[in-house]
């Protein structure tokens, strides 16, 4: 056990782990008989009480489609959707909510971008450039529209520790390369990905670049100005808020030469059988009733996370992985997968040769919830020669006594398996 004379009382300013937990209803649930250690965020954050009353507070009392109807409800509803772009767009410094799309998560986000800029200008024996690490979303868009094109794609290596050989690019650029696409932050082994310098290296060729920030939004500021990429894109659930919500920011520029991604009603001008008009952005790539409760709520998560603040958050996040980095080195037998030097509060491991999910089973007996397998990045598992990890991901509102519990439920999986 650490020499934190009391684990619920935070060295930060105004940053009350106790209370903060206690915002968050679920946390406090019990499990197989034990409390509650919800070490999956990654995966999925938790919902504060906050963004649970704002969605009850929507289907109870303002329920109605948006940019369809001149009664109260209506209006309310169309006021409050498009007060949450708003967030989004400062959320995110874009330019304008014309930059901001709603999309389900960063799994449309991407295959919006795939197929209605890339597709159109990829022709036979051109190449999209991603990266080792990628989460299969940011892998499978890209095959799709390069086995249609019949083009193909190259990959930025990664070393033994799991970070990205940026440098690389300079050698896998060349004029067949249409686009790049790069992880923010791998979720598999929560490197924290040098983009700046990816996104110097793109615009120098004058080659676009799509930034996966399915990971980076719930563990620091994202500035998309400062960062100058084309497009970037994020999920909702990451971040405190509902799930099958998330925005696509793309640089105005881009969006109005793009064709439509789906067709249908709100993504129109005018329809006649000889010609449709479409809308104006933001509107022409939203076809459809679009989530509204989530798009409320993910305003609301957005107005919460940052009312923590994000240096709080930063630091209470390092100090949780520094912790657990420290805690399950000096376990024996266990291995710790991806120990880049910039990492945010993911830790992936392996028990020996016991498999990723019978010590995801193991540790859910104690009331541990960590993801088990391969995170949806088998090429990373290959690279690694190991079938899956378990993985630890940390969020603001987790305790130092909740990794001594994982340690201790790690140590008992060991005494289990290997005796």
């Amino acid at each position: 056990m650490h020499q934190v004379l009391n684990k619920n009382i935070s060295p930060l300013k105004n940053f009350d782990i106790k209370k903060i937990r206690e915002d968050f209803p679920i946390l406090s649930r019990m499990v197989n008989g034990k409390p509650l250690v919800y070490l999956d965020n990654a995966a999925t954050s938790q919902k504060p009480q906050v963004v649970i009353d704002v969605l009850q507070n929507y289907y109870q009392n303002e329920n109605s489609n948006v940019h369809r109807g001149v009664h109260f409800l209506s209006d309310r509803a169309t006021n409050l959707y498009e007060e949450a772009r708003e967030k989004i767009q400062k959320f995110l410094n874009a330019k304008s909510t014309k930059e901001i799309i709603y999309v389900r998560g960063t799994t449309e986000g991407i295959n919006l971008v795939a197929n209605s800029f890339v597709k159109p200008r990829l022709n036979e024996g051109d190449n999209i450039i991603v990266s080792l690490m990628e989460h299969h979303a940011n892998v499978v868009p890209w095959q799709l529209v390069c086995d249609e094109k019949k083009a193909k794609i190259k990959i930025i290596p990664i070393n033994k520790k799991g970070e990205l050989l940026v440098d690389s690019l300079h050698g896998l650029i060349d004029e067949k390369t249409k686009f790049i696409s790069v992880v923010h932050i791998s979720n598999s082994l929560g490197t924290i990905n040098p983009i700046n310098e990816a996104i110097e290296i793109a615009h120098k060729n004058n080659i676009p670049i799509l930034i996966d920030g399915a990971q980076s939004v719930c563990h620091g500021s994202v500035d998309v100005q400062k960062l100058d990429c084309d497009f970037f894109v994020f999920s909702g659930h990451k971040i405190c808020g509902p799930t099958g919500i998330g925005a696509l920011y793309g640089k105005e520029k881009w969006l109005e030469e793009m064709p439509p991604y789906q067709g249908g009603g709100d993504m129109i001008l005018q329809v006649t059988f000889e010609k449709t008009i479409y809308n104006d952005l933001p509107y022409k790539f939203e076809a459809g009733t679009p989530n509204i409760s989530g798009a409320i709520g993910l305003g609301t998560a957005l107005d919460y996370v940052q009312s923590i603040g994000y240096e709080n958050l930063h630091t209470q996040e390092n100090l949780l992985l520094k912790y657990a980095t420290e805690k399950l080195s000096k376990i024996d037998k266990v291995q710790i997968i991806g120990t880049a030097d910039n990492k945010a509060s993911i830790v992936s491991f392996v028990m020996a040769d016991i498999h990723a999910h019978d010590v995801g089973t193991i540790l859910d007996q104690e009331g541990v919830a960590v993801r088990a397998g391969h995170h949806c990045t088998q090429p990373v598992m290959d690279y690694f020669g190991v079938p899956g990890t378990a993985r630890a991901s940390f969020s603001f509102y987790n305790t130092l006594e909740e990794v001594d519990i994982l340690e201790d439920a790690v140590k008992k999986g060991i005494k289990i398996f290997l005796g």
